[in-house]
């Protein structure tokens, strides 16, 4: 899949040129025969374009998303990509070495057990005998499927397939990381934890291809984005660019899809985004917001726990214990949108430091950093001279985001040899989801409404004549 054409281009990863699948479509099961038959002097067929023409380079290091509605052609053109389809015309060449993690199950056998299909697909993706034996204690712990590991797979749950598949797939060390929504149907955590390692896959320079329906984590993960309708590329831009171009698409009415169509494709290439649409009309309803007593605002679920923690090098100070309190300080991870809490933690310093500063971030599953704080502006930290004290840190926490599931990092930062540095740090430090129901007319993360409520004042237009 490599040739000269994209050798010319160090930085050139995948090239594809006027690529195109195209399927013979039949009415009746007997036009097979008959087009065999006439040998082609005659045609019993339509012609289905699942790609047509598409063109895509895409660079060492990118993380590039694909978006478009269902049945428009992205998964057929990963598989291209990936090797798995042979195109029906065109061009498509791929430098490295390729991991993909395609449609739940591509390449496991039903009736092999976890483990013998952890050893298939290591040998698919390129993996030596020496390799795995280094590697698969740690590809089991990832995918922590306990003893359905030595289980047939076909007893698998869509979860386990999406566990098994992604933790061969990342230790493979590719060059090329595919993914095609495998990652929906996993649990929240360990949704989070494969987003975490993306990260560090994204970090360490490799190159991805992502494709979601998730429009938010296209534009958290992604460099690029490439829209495709209809088998065809229409747009290649930023990604937030092409996300907004594909929502207009997609709630387009059927009558204005072609003249949308043409629009966004008058946009490839660089040209400026379409204010497509203006805002809404929105009547008049308050937010609701509930009162709830202080031992009504959350509870502890034990089985909500973070299994993505990072922890950072520890100088002479250790942060524990990170939760979130609710009013009456009990221990939660299960918050009503609107609550009051804390969000909490302690430090110990095993030696005097000077500039302290605490710090705090809040996280979606993704890994987008939502919002966070700091106790004490830059330069302006706290001494602390005494050996083994202990700081108690409270930061007040306003539960303004929307239902959902979000991760809590902790750090303390210290002057060392002049320079500010992470005296610790812990990066998905606790787990916590908000959890009722929220008014139907908020969208996004934030709960914006808190800053009051919607007003709209509409205006009579008078005619000519002076009637309304």
């Amino acid at each position: 899949m490599s040739s000269d054409a994209i050798a010319d281009d160090p930085r050139l990863v995948i090239r594809t040129r006027d690529l195109t699948k195209t399927y013979h479509v039949y009415d009746q099961p007997q036009d097979r025969l008959k087009q065999m038959l006439w040998r082609g002097r005659r045609r019993f067929y339509r012609e289905f374009h699942a790609v047509r023409g598409v063109d895509l380079d895409v660079y060492a290091g990118e993380t590039v998303g694909i978006v478009g509605r269902n049945g428009s052609g992205k998964s057929t053109l990963l598989r291209m990509i990936c090797g798995l389809l042979e195109p029906s015309a065109g061009e498509v060449e791929v430098r490295g070495h390729v991991a993909p993690l395609l449609t739940l199950g591509t390449g496991f056998n039903p009736d092999f057990s976890g483990r013998d299909n952890v050893l298939l697909n290591a040998a698919i993706l390129g993996m030596s005998d020496a390799q795995l034996r280094e590697r698969f204690d740690a590809i089991v712990d990832f995918a922590d499927i306990g003893d359905f590991l030595d289980q047939p797979v076909r007893s698998y749950s869509s979860g386990m397939y999406a566990r098994l598949a992604f933790a061969v797939a990342i230790h493979a060390d590719p060059d090329v990381l595919v993914i095609d929504e495998v990652l929906a149907v996993g649990d929240e955590a360990f949704t989070r934890k494969c987003f975490a390692r993306i990260e560090r896959i994204k970090a360490a320079g490799a190159t991805i291809l992502f494709v979601s329906h998730s429009s938010g984590r296209v534009i958290e993960l992604c460099d690029r984005a490439v829209l495709i309708d209809a088998g065809e590329r229409l747009l290649t831009a930023d990604a937030k660019t092409v996300v907004s171009q594909y929502s207009r698409l997609a709630e387009a009415p059927a009558r204005e899809a072609p003249r949308i169509r043409r629009e966004i494709l008058e946009l490839d290439g660089g040209g400026a985004p379409d204010a497509a649409s203006g805002p809404r009309a929105v009547g008049p309803r308050p937010a609701v917001r509930a009162t709830l007593p202080p031992e009504d605002l959350g509870e502890f679920d034990a089985k909500l726990v973070s299994k993505s923690a990072v922890a950072y090098a520890q100088y002479g100070a250790a942060i524990e214990n990170v939760r979130v309190l609710d009013a009456r300080g009990r221990r939660v991870n299960v918050l009503r949108p609107g609550g009051h809490y804390h969000y909490a933690f302690e430090v110990h310093l095993a030696e005097p430091a000077r500039g302290v500063r605490f710090g705090m971030m809040l996280k979606l599953l993704s890994g987008f950093e939502l919002a966070g704080q700091a106790s004490h502006p830059p330069g302006m930290g706290i001494d602390i001279r005494e050996a083994g004290s202990i700081a108690h840190v409270r930061f007040p926490l306003h539960a303004l985001m929307l239902p959902g599931t979000y991760f809590g990092n902790a750090g303390v930062l210290g002057m060392i040899d002049g320079d500010e540095r992470y005296l610790h740090r812990i990066l998905d430090a606790t787990l916590f989801r908000v959890e009722g129901k929220a008014s139907g007319r908020l969208t996004g993360r934030i709960d914006l409404s808190a800053a009051g409520e919607v007003e709209v004042r509409v205006e009579g237009r008078r005619s000519a004549s002076g009637r309304a």
